[in-house]
Formats: C-alpha cells, structure tokens, sequence
C-alpha cells in the first residue's frame, strides 16, 4: 500500500491546482512593504499581522520602538502604513485630505449606520458634513449651554449623594451617563436622565452598541475573505447587535416623523436641521488626577475665580480655558478611547519622500506620540511650552476638513463638568484603586480594570455655583 490514495492523473492535477491557488491567495498581498522598502512585522498566511490585536497598544508600541516612525503591517490583506512622523501626518490629513486621502476605511457590514457622516464617502460625506455643520456653531454652542449646564447640575447632585452614602465611584459609570444626557438631549430634546435612570433602555441598548471586540468570528471572517463584505450585507449582517440597531432605527424615525408633522422650527437640537434639509431637498429634488493632589488644589483655586460666570456662556468659554493648561486636556491626553485615525489612499502619491500605493490605508496612532517627549514635554499645555507644542503630535479630534465634527461641543461638555465637579469635591484613591493604570487589549483604549476613585466634599466657600 502506498502514502498515497490511487487518484488519477486529473485528479491529482486537480488537487495540487486548488492548493496552489489557496497559496497564492494567502500568500499574494504581503509583498507590498517589502517592494517600497518598508519595515514592519512579518505577516502569517491569510491572517497578515491581525493577531497583533490581542495584544492591544503593546503592539503598536512594540513596532514603533523597533522600526521607528514609519511602517507596514496587513489586517488580513489590507496593507497599512503606520505613520508617526507628524509632517506626514499634516499632508495626509490636510494638505491632500481632498485629492488623496478623503475617506476613512469602511469594513462594510454598518446595517443603518452605513449612511452615517464617519462612514459615507467623497460627495455624499461632503453633504453631509455642511448640513451638520451649522449645528455646532459659536451660536448653538451657546443655545446648547443651559442643557449641558443642567445635566452639570444633575450629575453634581448624584455625586453628592454617593458621597453621603460614602460610595466608591466607576469613573466610566459616572461620566458615561453624563455625556449620554447631553449629548440626546441636544441631539433629540429627549430627556432620558440615564444618571438618575441607569436601567433605562436607551442606556442598555447604548452600552450593548459600543461593547466591541475585533477579535468575534464575524470580523475574522471578513479580514480572511474581504469579498464576502457584498455578500453579508446583502444578507443584512452588521457589526452591530441587529435588536439594537432596530431600538435607535425605529427611535430616530419616531422622532423624524413628528418633527414632520408638526411645527419646531425653534428647536436647537441636531435633528431639526437634519429634518429641515432633507425636507429641502426633497422641495428641490484621567488616572492621574488622584494622584497629583497638589495640581488638583492649584486647579480649584482657579476655579474659584470662574464659578459665577458658569452661567453666562460669554463669560464662561474664556475662563473655562484656563483649564487647558491646568487640567483638562493634561489628563485627558493620557489614555483616550480611540487609538488611532485611519485614511484611504483613492490614487499613488509620494507623501515626505515615501510612496503611498492606490487602496493603501494610511494609518496614525497619535497614543504613541504622547509618550515621546521630544513631541510631548512635561507641562505641554503651560503657556510657555502650548505654542512649542506640535500640533499633529496628538489628535484625539482628528485635524483637517474631516476631523471629528462635534470637537467644539465635546470640549465644552467635558469642561464644564470638570469646572462643576472640581468646584464641588476633591478626587482622592482607594484600596480599589489600581496603581498603576494597566490598558485593556480591546478596540479601544480603555483601562483593562474600572477606574476606582473617591471624592471628598471641598469647603462651603466654593461647594455652590
């Protein structure tokens, strides 16, 4: 008896055709940095450095460390260009945004969202962007003030009240409410009060829709076999959970479909605007605070000179900035939740002396760059060193014509809760508290166990706005 089965000839030739073609399509893509003489991790079959993720940023580290700014690892078959030299970074995502580098990448399988500004491309984001534009204007920032100042308001009281009953607090359990009260009621005029309301099901169905992991079989499936995208999408997959995805679907045509029907011109929220240009169309065809207890004393000290000006937002938006070179942006730097921005290539282009192939996607990771002092000194937001700063050197909005597009009103929201919160108590740690930080390897960079901290009420004489 041979080794092996007594096959014919065609049979045989059959066999060792289909292998080399699944070969060929493993092997094929990863060839592209080698040709343009860039270094970078050395890429499996099918799978490129995909595994890298589980890791999460010891990744990036790792190859930043070794290959320095500039180089090259494969999701599946998709060729990336880590970029962390910032003049690139400037031409990438300002000087070429238009010609070259307009899109951001789109894995498919978005279900609705898939008409969303951060997804759609060229023309169609284009349109989009200048409807949604007018809603963050200097003057709705200032209509949108007393709202965000109201749930301010509600989250202080709440915060009193796990003072009182001497409660550990979940920074993201805390602050996720917050931003969620602000961010529906300035969009929607809804008023869902998640802090007081946590069981709400626009809570639950929110927390379900951000809780990802690149790592489940559906991406998987897609990073080995990209041409199956059409295919799912026909079929109505989608990333996101299908009984969430109906929940904000039917939500946001609820509301659509009465701001039709009866007259709301005078509101402020983002749906309006939305509403009133389709209706045209259509008529045309940180950690580290608790840890620097000293800074934090400083901090509320100059907040003692801003208090009553909260609520004029003339008088607030210039004191509040006195929090850039104490507090905010400081701590906020150290650990963000998005990791990196990410453009792709619509033509070749030569970008600082390296070559940028067609449906190449260019790839920055602005958490790497922080941890370089050459970019990034120590007191990086003091007057002196603000102006010495490079400013592509961390990007959590983005930077160009397709940067994040509710910066402005991100800033002011988180501003004033801290103004608020800072006036009201001091941040101190806990047995719960972990020291130092340690990051998760998930699809962002969030902390791999809950921020734990404590507050203690501060004197009468700044307890009040």
């Amino acid at each position: 008896m041979g080794y092996f089965p007594d096959f014919s000839i065609v049979t045989w030739t059959l066999i060792v055709f289909v292998i080399t073609l699944i070969a060929v399509y493993g092997y094929a893509p990863y060839g592209v940095f080698k040709k343009l003489g860039i270094r970078g991790p050395k890429p499996l079959p099918f799978i490129g450095t995909f595994l890298g993720y589980r890791k999460g940023l010891n990744f990036d580290m790792g190859c930043f460390k070794k290959y320095g700014r500039i180089w090259g690892f494969y999701d599946g078959r998709q060729p990336l260009l880590a970029i962390m030299d910032t003049a690139m970074i400037k031409t990438v995502l300002v000087k070429e945004c238009y010609s070259v580098f307009t899109n951001r990448r789109d894995l498919g399988l978005n279900g609705p969202l898939r008409d969303a500004v951060s997804m759609v491309k060229d023309e169609k984001w284009k349109r989009i962007r200048n409807v949604l534009s007018p809603s963050f204007t200097s003057g709705r920032l200032k209509e949108m003030y007393t709202i965000m100042f109201k749930h301010s308001t509600n989250l202080i009281e709440s915060l009193h009240k796990k003072v009182g009953a001497d409660e550990v607090i979940d920074v993201k359990e805390v602050f996720g409410p917050y931003s969620m009260d602000v961010v529906t009621s300035t969009a929607f005029s809804v008023d869902i009060d998640s802090i007081n309301h946590p069981s709400d099901p626009f809570v639950k169905n929110i927390k379900k829709m951000v809780k990802f992991d690149f790592v489940i079989p559906l991406v998987v499936l897609i990073i080995l076999f990209p041409f199956l995208i059409p295919v799912l999408d026909k079929m109505d997959v989608a990333f996101f959970p299908t009984e969430v995805s109906k929940f904000f679907y039917s939500f946001l045509q609820m509301i659509k479909s009465d701001r039709k029907k009866a007259d709301h011109k005078n509101r402020v929220d983002f749906m309006q605007l939305m509403v009133d240009s389709q209706v045209s169309e259509n008529n045309k065809n940180d950690s580290s605070l608790q840890k620097e207890p000293q800074v934090q004393t400083k901090n509320q000290t100059i907040l003692r000179s801003i208090q009553r000006g909260l609520h004029c937002s003339r008088k607030a938006e210039p004191s509040i900035n006195l929090v850039d070179t104490a507090f905010t942006l400081r701590y906020y730097v150290t650990y963000n939740t998005q990791q990196s921005i990410e453009r792709m290539t619509k033509a070749s282009v030569e970008v600082n002396g390296v070559t940028v192939l067609r449906e190449l996607l260019a790839w920055y990771q602005f958490t790497l760059c922080t941890g370089t002092r050459a970019l990034w000194p120590e007191l990086r937001f003091s007057k002196e060193n603000k102006d010495n700063v490079d400013p592509y050197a961390f990007l959590p909005f983005g930077a160009g014509p397709r940067n994040c597009i509710g910066m402005r009103f991100a800033l002011l929201a988180m501003k004033l809760s801290l103004v608020m919160i800072l006036q009201n108590f001091s941040f101190v740690t806990c047995k719960e508290t972990q020291i130092p930080l340690e990051l998760g390897v998930d699809g962002f960079t969030t902390p791999a166990v809950p921020i734990k901290l404590k507050l203690e009420p501060r004197a009468s004489d700044s307890s009040s706005i």
